[in-house]
C-alpha cells in the first residue's frame, strides 16, 4: 500500500482478504457483547472496547495516515471526543498546554475544562508560527493548520523541531486538510487528529473523530481515555465512513479545484475583501502551505461589508446551503459570527465547497453577492 496512489489506496485500504462468496466490505456489527468462555485474552470482549466495524476503519484510516508505517489508529464518536481524548489523557494538573487562539470554535471549552483541572493553557496564534513564543515548559502543543475558520497555516515541521527539543509532545488538527491533503505525522507531530463529520466521510451524515500516533505508548493512553469515557462510535457510522473512504480522493479533488476556481473568482469581485485560501499564490500562507500540504483544501474565507450583506448573500444563494460544518459534497457556507465564539468581522463567510459543476458554483455566488449588494 505504501507505494499505491492516493486514490487505490483510499479504494482498499482497511479491507480483509478476499473469501470466497464474502462481501468485499463486511456489513456492521451490532454486538454489546460476543461469546465468551474462559479467560478474556481474545480481540472481542465487550461492545465498549473493540468492534470489528471499528477495526477495519482503523486500520484504513491508518493506512491513510502513514502508509506503510506501523501507526495505531482509534475512532471516536464525534471529533470533539478525538480531541478531548489528546488533551485530556496527557494533561495532568501542574502541566502547560499550548493552544491556537484562533482555532475551532469549541476549543475555549476545552481549555475551560483544563484549568478546572489545574492545568496552565498558553495561547498564540497560528499564523506567522506565533506558537513558538509560548512553548517553554509545555508538555503538549496543539497546533490546527489551516485554522479553522481564518485558513491561517503555521509550518508545522518547524513548530515540532521546537516542541520535541523541549521535552514537549505535538497534536495537529488536521481536520481541514484530511489525510490527503496533510500527513501530521510525517511531518513530525506525535498525535494526527481530525472530526471525520468534515472532509473525510464527506456527505455530511454522520459524526466521528480520529487520532493515530505511532508511539504504541501514547496510542494506549488515547484508547484507554476512550475506554474510560464510551466516547465510541457506532458501528453503522464506522461502517459508513469506510464505505466513504473509497471515494475519498475523488471528492478530496474535485472540491480542491473547485474551491481554487471559486477563491480565483472571489479575489476580482469588489464586493469581497478578506479572502483567504492556501491554495491561492496571493495567500500570506501560501508558500508555507506548499511546502507541507499536498492539497490545499476545500475551505474559502472571505468578507462582505457587514452583516446585514452576508445575510443577504446567503439568502440569495441556489446551490449553497446555509449550514455549520464543512468537508461535505454539497457546497455549504455561513455568516461565521452568528455563533459568537470566533473573532472574526460580522460579514464574515465561511465557505465550504462542494463537488457541483464549478461553472454552475462560480454563477451562483456571483448572482448571490450581485443581489445581496444591491439589495434586489
Amino acid at each position: 500500500m505504501s507505494t499505491m496512489g492516493d486514490g487505490t489506496r483510499a479504494v482498499r485500504a482497511g479491507l480483509p482478504e478476499p473469501q470466497q462468496y464474502e462481501p468485499t466490505l463486511p456489513g456492521p456489527v451490532f454486538a454489546a457483547h460476543y461469546h465468551l468462555s474462559g479467560e478474556p485474552t481474545g480481540p472481542y470482549t465487550y461492545g465498549r472496547d473493540a468492534n470489528p466495524t471499528w477495526d477495519r476503519l482503523e486500520r484504513a484510516i491508518g493506512e491513510l495516515e502513514a502508509p506503510g508505517e506501523d501507526v495505531e489508529t482509534t475512532v471516536f464518536a464525534s471529533g470533539m471526543a478525538a480531541i478531548s481524548a489528546v488533551l485530556l489523557s496527557q494533561a495532568r494538573t501542574g502541566d502547560i498546554v499550548v493552544l491556537p487562539d484562533d482555532g475551532y470554535q469549541a476549543l475555549p471549552l476545552v481549555r475551560a475544562q483544563l484549568e478546572e483541572y489545574g492545568v496552565e493553557v498558553r495561547t498564540a496564534p497560528t499564523g506567522g508560527d506565533g506558537q513558538l513564543a509560548v512553548l517553554e515548559g509545555a508538555r503538549l502543543l496543539w497546533i490546527e493548520t489551516p485554522s479553522n475558520p481564518g485558513l491561517d497555516v503555521c509550518d508545522v515541521r518547524r513548530l515540532v523541531e521546537a516542541a520535541h527539543a523541549g521535552g514537549t509532545l505535538v497534536a495537529v488538527d488536521n481536520t481541514l486538510a484530511t489525510v490527503l491533503g496533510q500527513r501530521p505525522l510525517e511531518l513530525g507531530a506525535d498525535f494526527s487528529v481530525a472530526s471525520d463529520t468534515k472532509g473525510l466521510t464527506g456527505h455530511g451524515d454522520l459524526l466521528l473523530g480520529h487520532v493515530t500516533c505511532r508511539d504504541a505508548g501514547l496510542a494506549a493512553s488515547v484508547r484507554r481515555w476512550r475506554k474510560v469515557v464510551g466516547a465510541i462510535p457506532g458501528p453503522m457510522e464506522a461502517w459508513l465512513a469506510h464505505r466513504s473512504l473509497a471515494t475519498l480522493e475523488l471528492r478530496i479533488d474535485r472540491q480542491c479545484a473547485n474551491a481554487l476556481a471559486l477563491a480565483e473568482a472571489l479575489s476580482a469581485h469588489p464586493a469581497v475583501s478578506g479572502l483567504r485560501y492556501p491554495g491561492l499564490p496571493t495567500d500570506p500562507s501560501h508558500a508555507v502551505a506548499s511546502r507541507q500540504m499536498r492539497r490545499f483544501g476545500s475551505v474559502v474565507s472571505f468578507v462582505l461589508a457587514d452583516r446585514e450583506t452576508a445575510e443577504r448573500f446567503l439568502l440569495a444563494l441556489r446551490l449553497v446551503e446555509d449550514a455549520t460544518s464543512f468537508g461535505g459534497v454539497r457546497s455549504t457556507a455561513e455568516r461565521r459570527a452568528r455563533w459568537g465564539g470566533d473573532a472574526v468581522p460580522e460579514g464574515f463567510i465561511r465557505f465550504s465547497v462542494g463537488a457541483e459543476n464549478i461553472a454552475d458554483l462560480v454563477a451562483d455566488v456571483e448572482r448571490a453577492l450581485s443581489e445581496a449588494v444591491t439589495g434586489r
